[in-house]
Order: structure tokens, then sequence, then C-alpha cells
């Protein structure tokens, strides 16, 4: 079984400065020299004071999560970023690893991520999400309590737009008739998407189900508890083999101002992780080390001990 590898391009703000987009787009453009897979991007539009009630993590290199974040953490616009990065790239997957739908307008959203996939030849990963910080949602006036139904109704929408004109919707919340979005999407029915969050709940595994590609969660559950993907994929006549299943490293930082070893990590995380399914792991080069020069060489040492565990 092939592995595949991902970078990790935001949170890397230790690593190149927060206002240098281009250092993050060579980046991306090294990690495909290198063999790497694909490089991801998460996504916020703004964040309030809400963001960092949970407090700061030990050290500025380990991953965000909810309710850990200065709110003056920079979070570049990624479809912007995703564009230059296809522009400049071939082969390396680029994978919005989590935008937060229901932010935008189903239209808008769709139209951009169809340039984008055709930008990129089919190359786009899409891993729609609701997110966490209501902050962002009263500031943009979208119903936080909503957000869910929200997001299943632009995945209902995106599918009439992207293999359909003119098409139409009537949901709860969004509603459009006869409209013509052009151009579409690479392939009709439109990017390859992944899906993912904190709990494996109902609603992630009817999302995996009736559109998904990909299981990308919150942390590492084991094969036991994907009980409830492959029993619900299984009632749809689909199978977990079908799935690319999303883990990653997990630093083990020294001490709150050094840099994790990388070898370390791949050492502990990878093995363990195909044991239980896992077949995609995302690393994030600036946990791994403070200068930007070192990431080629970094990712090299990790596709070369991937090919071997392969």
């Amino acid at each position: 079984m092939e592995i595949r590898l991902v970078l990790v391009l935001t949170e890397n703000h230790s690593l190149v400065a927060s206002r240098d987009l281009r250092a993050l787009v060579r980046l991306a453009r090294e990690a495909e020299d290198a063999g790497v897979d694909a490089v991801m991007l998460s996504d916020h539009l703004v964040l309030g004071a809400g963001a960092g009630a949970a407090g700061r993590p030990e050290n500025p290199r380990d991953y965000a999560a909810p309710g850990n974040q200065d709110p003056a953490t920079p979070w570049p616009d990624s479809v912007v970023l995703m564009s230059a990065i296809a522009a400049v790239t071939t082969r390396l997957r680029i994978v919005a690893g989590a935008i937060i739908a229901p932010l935008r307008h189903p239209i808008l959203l769709a139209h951009q991520l169809a340039a984008l996939d055709l930008l990129s030849e089919g190359r786009l990963v899409v891993q729609p999400t609701v997110s966490w910080h209501e902050d962002e949602y009263r500031a943009l006036g979208v119903p936080f309590r909503r957000r869910g139904r929200l997001l299943d109704e632009h995945l209902q929408a995106y599918k009439r737009l992207w293999s359909q004109s003119p098409a139409s919707f009537h949901g709860e919340h969004y509603r459009f008739d006869e409209v013509w979005m052009e151009p579409k999407a690479f392939r009709p029915e439109g990017p390859r998407m992944w899906f993912g969050g904190i709990e494996i709940s109902p609603f992630i595994v009817r999302r995996l189900i009736e559109h998904g590609h990909g299981f990308h969660p919150f942390g590492q559950p084991t094969r036991a508890q994907m009980a409830p993907i492959r029993k619900g994929l299984a009632a749809a006549g689909r199978s977990m083999d079908e799935l690319e299943v999303v883990g990653g490293l997990r630093a083990r930082f020294p001490s709150p101002d050094r840099p994790a070893d990388l070898d370390e990590a791949a050492e502990r995380s990878i093995p363990a992780q195909l044991a239980e399914g896992y077949t995609t792991f995302c690393f994030n080069p600036s946990q791994y080390t403070d200068d930007a020069g070192d990431v080629p060489e970094l990712c090299r040492r990790l596709v070369q001990r991937a090919a071997a565990l392969s």
C-alpha cells in the first residue's frame, strides 16, 4: 500500500513570516519536488476574543485546536493561496483541509472551488466543515446553531451546480432557480471530498456516505471506533476501502521553545496508524525545524521513510 504524505501549509507562522505568502507557495513547490503527495490549508475568515478561551499551546509550534488560538493567528485566504499553488505545481494535490462552508453562499463557494479544481486539473480535495468558533459566525451574521443544516444544503447545492446547467435548488436557507454556473469543475461530480470532526457523529457518517472520498478526523480514532463508518458505508453498498483515511504525525516537543524530532515522530506515529487502517499522514514542517531552508530535506527524509514502510 502506498503511503501518502500531506504537508500542512497553514500554522507555519513560527517558520515563515505571517505576511510572506510567497514563502508558503515556495514550500508547496519544494514539497512537490521532494515527492510529497499533497499540501493542506485550513480556514478562518476572522477570529474573535473567544478563540483563545482555552489558553495557548505550551509550544507555539503545536497544532491549533478549538479555543487555544491567539486571535491574531494568521489565516490567509485559502482559496487565493491554493490558486497560486495550483499555478506553480503539476502533480501535487491541493487540500482545502477545512473550509468553513456556512460562512459563504453555496453559489460563491461552488464557483470558486470549480475554478480552482479546473485550474489544478482535478488535483483539488475539499473538506467542507462547520468549525467551532461562534465569534466568527457572529461577525459574519450567520446563525451558528444552524451551521450543520447550512453545510448540508451547501453539499446538495454543489452537486446541482457542478453537474447541471441550468441548476435549481430549493432549501430552507438557500434557494436559486435556473442558473448557469460556468466553467464547471474538472470532473462532473466536482472535487474529491473529505469529512471529519472531533467525534464520529451521525452527521459525519451520513456526509461520508453521501459525498465522501476520505475521512480526516481531528485526532486518530482506532479501527474499532470507526465501526459506525464501516457499517454505514456497507449499508449504502460502499466499502471502507473506498475512503482515504487521514491521520498524522504527532510531534513530541523536548521543551516549549524547541522543535520536535521528525524521525522520532514518524517512527512513533506511522506504523501504529497504519495498523488501524490509516493511509495518509499529515505533517507540519514548523514542528520540526525553525529554518525554512530545512524543509526540502525534511520532506525527502519523510518520503523515503514512508516508502520503506509501504
